[in-house]
Order: structure tokens, then C-alpha cells, then sequence
């Protein structure tokens, strides 16, 4: 049975300018500038330029309150918030650190073209004299290359592509024999499979000495041992002395662990980093700007306002002029919507980190990351009457640029922990703390987790051991045993 009734409902939905400020505000200032050079190319409404700015506000604004009606007639531009919604053509995550140089004037950086890592593997390999099946496989052990220098991959399964991707019907023996020959290229220590293979390999191409024939035993022997720091173990296995295994392990350090990051050719793209904001102590007085690149000179066409007026003042208005006047209104609408929300993302930017630079006050002024009070988003937004998610905004993907090198916005962020005083203290500066006391511990004798919460709560800072490694492993600090040294 169908029925009619009458509900009423209380909903909230953002206006289409609101979506448009949410959206600017989060934006880096590479993707920022990115951004207004798509909205000018789609707008022909907006232009660059602060010349006619003011006149062609005012005529604008004059021309708002007309409606541009004719009689009881209103020309209307509807917008529909799910546009607006889904017009994101760049993800998030590609704007999280998407920045450049800091030069205003030269907003691109160039690149030299280089070749690649595969692609110099590949030019080294054509100088080896093989039969065509052999060079196949090589070809494609150096396609499964990455850009560490490594093959991740079973014998077994690279015999499998071999013989559904490429028809090649071989057996392990012949793979392992074409991948010893890959393993010959440079860098030293392409092609192995795991980090032992890796090491052995460059230890291999190295002149032989005491220590070099050591260091290749232990490597092939005893990597288990050695990667545990099992050092008395090691010395009684081979009889060698302390000064000896010192001598060996220091050849082992020397080598890379990486060998295709060596590769000086490699055509990676480098990312630079815009800092949205400078802070400079003047007098003992914090100063806080923002990067010139985020207020842009933008206005609206006085062409478009112009042909607003001359429809207006129109005796005879035909379908064909209306709905051409629907449309630049719409672009009209849309270009001084654009102006007031980068004006309004200026401010908020501003605000923002005025009110964090404020708050750590004691951290810019210093540079030490002790003095880093607990903050999280709501301290911010309460203190500057916005929403948590527009401070999260703002921090989330901005970097400043302090005395002490360009920081991102969001590690000055950290929860509080109650010290032996009752007092609310960072977990920034108990990290700090802690780094500070590994990195002076006697490497002889590496102090455990257990021995790290007992000097922290000696300094008034009482935390559990499960705390202490967490912490530790947010520093990526290894554990006592690994962190230990002869």
C-alpha cells in the first residue's frame, strides 16, 4: 500500500565555496600554483594580474546586486555539491610531499636525462659474447633487477616466466649459471638474492688479505652469527684475536649493502621541498611570513563584466543572448567564488601557524626538541576558533622553514605523558631523552629496555619498558644486542 507523509529533517551540507576552501587550504604550494593554473586555463573569467583587480571587483559587485534580472526574470546557477565533490583529479597522497625548489623564479627544475639502472646493466651486458637462449635469460634476470640491485625472486620461479612469458624452456642449473654472469656487472654486488649473497660477492672482487679472507669466512659460515653480533662465538670459531675480528667486520662495513643505489646515473626523481611558511627570530622576537607563491594576483575579467552590462542594458534580449549570459555568469560566479577562497586559504594558513608558533614559542626560539610542548589538533583549533579538520589541513602537508632547517608542520604535534612531577611533558621530548642516552651508552655494553626505563624515571620521566621500545622503534634504534660493538 503506497502513502504519502510529511518529514521533517535537520541536515547540515556544505556550500559549494566551502568545498572549494577545504580543498585549497590542504594544498602544498607547488599543488597550490598547480591548481590555479588549472582554474585560469578552464576559467576565462579569471585573470592573472593585480592591474584591474579593484574596478573590476567593484563592477562586479555592482552588478550582483541587479541580479542580472530584466522585469521579475532572475538568471540562476544552480550548482550541484556533488561536483564539486568529485572534481579531485590528483589524489591525496600525491600531495603529501609533492614540492620543489624554492626559487621564485624558476618555478621548474631541470633534470638532466641520464640512463637508467636496468638500462646500464643492459649496456654492459652486450659487450658478454653468449648464445641467443643465454642472453635471453640474462636478459631478463637484469628485468628482474630492482632498483636496490637485487633479485627477489626464486630460481624456480624465474624458470616458470621463462618458460610462459618468453617460451624459453631451461632448468635451474642453466638460470643459476646466466645469473653468475649477471652478477659480475657493476655495480659490485648486482643481481644477488638476499643481503649474504650481496656482501660475499664484493668481498670476493676485493684484493685478498687477513682480513678480507675473515670477513669472507664469517660472511659464508656464520652470517647468523655475525648478524647477531655473536662476537665471542665468531673469535672462538676462528681463532682470531679481538683486534682481527675488528679489522674483518670494518671491511664488511664498508660495503654496500645497496648496490643499486650507488648508481650515479639512476634517473630517480629528486623531490624539493616549498616551505609554505618562515619563521626568523628578529630581536629575540619570533616573525612569522608566508611564502609570497601562496597570494597569487588574481581578478575577474572586465570583458566578462562587460558583457554582463551590455545584456543588461539590452532593450531586446534573444534565447540565444540569455543563454549566453547564463553562461559567463556562471563563470563569473565561479572566478570571484575562486578569489574569495584564496584569500580566505591565505588567512587561514596565516592564522594557523601564528597560533602554533605561539604555542612553541620556547621550541623556535631554542631549536631543542625538549622543549617542545605536548600539542595535538584540538589545543590549535580551540585556540583559533576553527574545526580540528582545518587545522589538520594546514598541518598535515606544509613545511616551515625555522632557523633550524625546514620542518614539517605536523611533527610539532605529540601527545603528553605525566612526568614524576605531575607535570604533562611531550613524547617528543622523552624520544629525545632517549636517543640522547643510547647514543652515549657504552657500545660494549648497550643498555637494555629495562635499564632505559629505569634512567628515565631516574631523570622523572617514569615510563614502561614496553613504552621505551616503542619509542625506540619509532626512533628506529635497534636493540642492545645489535647495537652492540668491539
Amino acid at each position: 500500500m503506497l502513502k504519502q507523509q510529511l518529514n521533517f529533517k535537520l541536515s547540515q551540507k556544505l556550500s559549494p565555496q566551502q568545498i572549494q576552501l577545504m580543498k585549497l587550504i590542504q594544498l602544498p604550494t607547488q599543488a597550490f600554483e598547480q591548481r590555479i593554473a588549472q582554474e585560469l586555463e578552464e576559467n576565462p573569467a579569471l585573470e592573472g594580474g593585480k592591474e584591474l583587480e579593484e574596478a573590476a571587483d567593484d563592477d562586479y559587485g555592482s552588478n550582483e546586486g541587479d541580479s542580472y534580472d530584466e522585469g521579475n526574470e532572475v538568471i540562476e546557477t544552480d550548482i550541484n555539491v556533488d561536483d564539486y565533490l568529485s572534481d579531485d583529479e590528483i589524489p591525496n597522497y600525491k600531495l603529501a610531499s609533492n614540492n620543489y625548489s624554492s626559487d621564485d623564479e624558476e618555478r621548474e627544475t631541470p633534470f638532466a636525462s641520464g640512463v637508467s639502472f636496468n638500462q646500464y646493466l643492459l649496456q654492459q651486458l652486450n659487450t658478454y659474447r653468449l648464445d641467443e637462449e643465454a642472453f635471453e635469460i640474462a636478459l631478463f634476470l637484469v628485468g628482474s633487477v630492482d632498483e636496490s640491485g637485487y633479485i627477489r625472486r626464486d630460481i624456480e620461479d624465474i624458470v616458470d616466466d621463462l618458460a610462459f612469458t618468453q617460451n624459453i624452456y631451461t632448468d635451474k642449473n642453466r638460470v643459476e649459471k646466466v645469473l653468475h654472469l649477471v652478477q659480475e656487472l657493476d655495480p659490485a654486488g648486482v643481481g644477488a638474492r638476499d643481503l649474504q649473497e650481496c656482501l660475499i660477492i664484493q668481498l670476493k672482487r676485493k684484493e685478498e688479505t687477513p682480513s678480507i679472507i675473515i670477513a669472507k669466512k664469517m660472511m659464508e659460515e656464520s652470517f647468523d652469527a655475525f648478524s647477531k653480533k655473536h662476537y665471542q662465538k665468531l673469535m672462538a670459531k676462528y681463532d682470531i684475536s679481538e683486534e682481527e675480528l675488528k679489522d674483518a667486520i670494518h671491511e664488511i662495513e664498508i660495503l654496500n649493502p645497496k648496490p643499486g643505489g650507488s648508481y650515479s646515473g639512476n634517473t630517480r626523481i629528486i623531490e624539493h621541498i616549498v616551505p609554505d611558511f618562515a619563521i626568523k627570530i628578529t630581536d629575540g622576537e619570533l616573525e612569522l611570513t608566508l611564502n609570497g607563491r601562496n597570494a597569487p594576483e588574481l581578478h575577474i575579467s572586465r570583458d566578462y563584466s562587460d558583457m554582463l552590462k551590455g545584456y543588461k542594458e539590452a532593450k531586446e534580449k534573444s534565447k540565444s543572448q540569455k543563454d549566453a549570459v547564463m553562461f559567463i555568469k556562471q563563470k563569473l560566479d565561479a572566478a570571484k567564488w575562486f578569489i574569495d577562497a584564496i584569500k580566505q586559504r591565505q588567512q587561514t594558513l596565516f592564522v594557523t601557524m601564528n597560533a602554533i608558533m605561539h604555542y612553541q614559542e620556547e621550541y623556535f626560539l631554542t631549536g631543542d626538541e625538549r622543549n617542545l610542548k605536548p600539542m595535538i589538533l584540538k589545543d590549535i583549533a580551540d585556540k583559533i576558533g576553527m574545526d580540528v579538520s582545518t587545522v589538520s589541513r594546514v598541518a598535515n602537508s606544509k613545511y616551515v622553514d625555522t632557523p633550524y632547517g625546514t620542518k614539517l608542520i605536523k611533527d610539532f604535534f605529540s601527545e603528553s605523558m605525566k612526568n614524576d612531577q605531575g607535570e604533562d611533558v611531550s613524547t617528543k621530548e622523552i624520544k629525545k631523552i632517549l636517543e640522547i642516552t643510547i647514543g652515549e651508552e657504552d657500545k660494549r655494553r648497550p643498555l637494555t629496555d629495562d635499564k632505559l626505563a629505569m634512567i628515565l624515571k631516574e631523570k622523572g620521566y617514569p615510563i614502561a619498558r614496553r613504552t621505551v621500545a616503542k619509542y625506540r622503534e619509532q626512533l628506529d634504534l635497534p636493540v642492545a644486542r645489535l647495537r652492540k660493538e668491539i
